[in-house]
């Protein structure tokens, strides 16, 4: 499966006649791949606020499917590690959040965001020690401007 995630990827690179030093592919579980590319024109993929790096994993996933992978395979594109670092200060936002939220006794409302990072912090919020039996977390609002809200127990 990685192999085919790579070389769809790099053919529509190649279409897309953006040059890139390397494109790795990991599998990080049964159903779900975290895909790396290495680039000099690594502002371009990402685009402003990320649209362009989730269009172009949008259009990664469906080139995916029409060629038989399973719709609930999940592939995370990510370009020069620009994720990670997103998802990273995200975490380091709802802890901070989180800590306010149980010293105030108030729920906390994070910025809009995608889905994706949503998911991490609830995930985040719900495993870590020192915050799963003091906060919960509830999304709110429809589209980009559904939010995390953060409530003391």
């Amino acid at each position: 499966m990685e192999l085919v995630i790579k070389e769809t990827l790099e053919k529509l690179l190649d279409l897309m006649k953006i040059s890139y030093s390397s494109v790795k592919v990991t599998k990080e579980s049964d159903k779900a791949y975290y895909t790396e590319i290495q680039t000099e024109k690594s502002s371009l993929l990402i685009g402003w606020h990320g649209e362009t790096i989730a269009a172009l994993q949008h259009l990664l996933k469906c080139l995916l499917w029409k060629n038989g992978l399973h719709s609930e395979v999940q592939v995370i594109l990510d370009v020069d590690h620009y994720k990670k670092r997103q998802e990273e200060s995200v975490v380091r936002l709802a802890e901070r959040k989180a800590e306010m939220a149980v010293s105030s006794g108030r729920e906390v409302k994070l910025p809009p965001m995608n889905p994706y990072l949503r998911r991490k912090i609830h995930l985040f919020l719900a495993e870590d020690s020192r915050f799963k039996d003091s906060v919960t977390t509830e999304s709110t609002g429809e589209g980009v401007e559904r939010q995390l809200r953060i409530i003391p127990k």
